[in-house]
């Protein structure tokens, strides 16, 4: 009958002066540490990222108040809102809602980069949890989306923006702009997931996303469309992105009209059917995409 055996202690071999002990295995020493913990590591990184390379920033932080500017004293004095009221004030909530959809694209270009330059390979290797790659990248383009959100707003002030809704709405349209925002980040999450290139995705997404956002009441009320562009842009939810911020803050709108959609007439509810059924959509066929792609 043989005696239990002791734990063997680690092993050790000897070289003149110099002692090696056999090294424990990474998972003792690194253990893991949770999803929100690895989440928030890469999103760090992403935001690292962009500290050091503020021209990535120039879509958030230059684009918003060129355009700002541009529509309000350039083409401002030629647009009338009908109802009346200050043009500047109906601008705003369009120039918001253009810039929210942009902010897919940062969120494709972040993946595409990590894709081609094979960073996304070198996060295989690491022990990180499932799921935190794609909530990394979510969250630090959910940070990032903050800063033309207050730039935005400060620009309008300069120009004559008024909020003039109550304390309540103002809260519940800053909601609906960080919720849209959200929805269009898992958007551009599936889109660099499938395209997997920066050219590829800038090709593809000025291709769709950038005609959406001007068929729309963006810029222009949707009455002085015709036919056919009109009713793609009063279902567009970017037209009723922009209503239901300018209902919220309290500034000159196009005037419901009887005969007119339920989109139109209800432009909070729609959007908020959008964000719901866009991020229900985009977030598992993003998740789906990028394991199939980067997961072997």
């Amino acid at each position: 009958m043989t005696a239990p055996t002791a734990p063997t202690a680690p092993t050790r071999a000897t070289a003149g002066e110099l002692t090696i002990e056999a090294a424990e295995p990474a998972t003792s020493r690194h253990p893991r540490r949770g999803l929100a913990h690895d989440t928030w590591v890469l999103a760090r990184r992403g935001l690292i990222h962009m500290k050091r390379q503020p021209e990535q920033l120039s879509d958030a932080t230059i684009q918003p108040v060129m355009f700002v500017v541009l529509f309000a004293y350039v083409f401002g004095g030629a647009i009338v809102v009908p109802g009346g009221g200050s043009y500047r004030e109906f601008l705003m909530g369009g120039i918001i809602a253009q810039t929210l959809v942009f902010t897919s694209f940062g969120a494709a270009m972040s993946i595409a980069n990590d894709q081609k330059n094979q960073a996304i390979d070198r996060f295989r290797s690491l022990p990180v949890a499932k799921g935190a790659v794609m909530g990394g990248y979510a969250v630090s383009n959910m940070i990032k989306t903050m800063l033309p959100i207050v730039i935005m707003s400060l620009t309008g002030l300069l120009i004559g923006w008024r909020i003039r809704g109550g304390f309540l709405d103002a809260l519940a349209a800053y909601g609906l702009m960080m919720a849209f925002a959200f929805a269009m980040i898992w958007v551009g999450i599936l889109l660099g997931a499938l395209v997997g290139t920066p050219e590829g995705v800038t090709g593809i997404g000025f291709a769709t996303i950038f005609p959406l956002t001007f068929i729309a009441s963006t810029f222009v009320p949707v009455a002085s469309m015709p036919g056919v562009v009109r009713t793609i842009a009063e279902w567009n939810p970017v037209t009723t992105l922009s209503d239901a911020l300018r209902v919220l803050f309290g500034n000159p709108n196009t005037p419901v009209q009887p005969g007119d959609p339920w989109s139109i007439a209800h432009p909070v509810a729609y959007t908020w059917i959008w964000i719901v059924g866009i991020t229900i959509v985009c977030a598992p066929l993003a998740v789906r995409a990028y394991t199939r792609k980067n997961v072997k």
